[in-house]
């Protein structure tokens, strides 16, 4: 249900805004690899959350692009 409702979230932002979310998230990912490769990351899950995360925003940016062609 989480999943769904970030995604009809992503779905009413402007392509602006959705490249800072994709911006963000991208950053939150490497401090996240960093802090686990330094053996400082609690929740490993975490990483694999946001990879998906990052995913769910490109196909909403391409299902943006197509729909605008």
């Amino acid at each position: 249900m989480k999943t769904k409702k970030y995604v009809e979230d992503l779905k009413t932002k402007s392509a602006a805004e959705l490249a800072q979310e994709l911006v963000a998230a991208k950053k939150e990912l490497f401090n996240l690899r960093f802090q686990n490769a330094t053996n400082q990351l609690d929740n490993t899950a975490r990483i694999k959350e946001v990879r998906k995360n990052i995913a769910r925003i490109q196909t909403v940016i391409t299902q943006k692009e197509k729909a605008a062609q």
